[in-house]
């Protein structure tokens, strides 16, 4: 009669593969669990640090000079300006998304005040939204948008730039 402790379990020999197997399919499980879990940094850009090295291009707002840091995929998006402590006055950063959508941000991780443009595809703002900094509450676009401009709270308002006006600029069409 077979021993009944051994029912149902391979022989030693394969019991011993068989635990490696267990061993190494929880570990590969937990890893890609923690790989899952970790939030999502911009490439290059260490957790907690600033963008800093993201590709510029000058906007304008009728007369005055934007310099915007483009995030331009998916990673450097969910990153945005969180960690910045400073932002020149005319600098800013300007969020590019494949297509049309209703666009919403937060301000998790972000330091300074900011106020958005939701911008359509011709560079015309179609909102302005004033957000306080480490918050979780969602502004939104009014209507679908490719861009979102962000910049120093205050910025647009200082200069009468309003829902309406057009930014121009290479990332938008004539």
């Amino acid at each position: 009669m077979p021993n009944p402790s051994h029912l149902g379990q391979p022989p030693a020999r394969k019991r011993t593969a068989w635990g490696v197997c267990k061993v190494l399919a929880t570990t590969l499980l937990s890893l890609l669990a923690a790989l899952c879990s970790a939030p999502l940094m911009a490439q290059g850009t260490a957790p907690g640090q600033p963008q800093m090295s993201l590709q510029r291009i000058n906007l304008g707002a009728g007369m005055h000079l934007i310099q915007a840091q483009v995030a331009q995929d998916y990673e450097q998006r969910q990153t945005g300006l969180m960690w910045r402590k400073e932002m020149p006055q005319n600098e800013g950063m300007l969020f590019v998304f494949e297509q049309a959508g209703m666009q919403c941000f937060w301000m998790r991780n972000t330091l300074l005040p900011l106020t958005a443009a939701f911008v359509s595809d011709n560079g015309s703002i179609v909102n302005l939204v004033d957000m306080k900094p480490q918050s979780d509450d969602s502004h939104c676009s009014k209507k679908p948008v490719r861009f979102v401009l962000e910049m120093n709270q205050g910025w647009f308002a200082k200069r009468n730039i309003q829902a309406g006006d057009k930014l121009t600029g290479p990332a938008f069409t004539k």
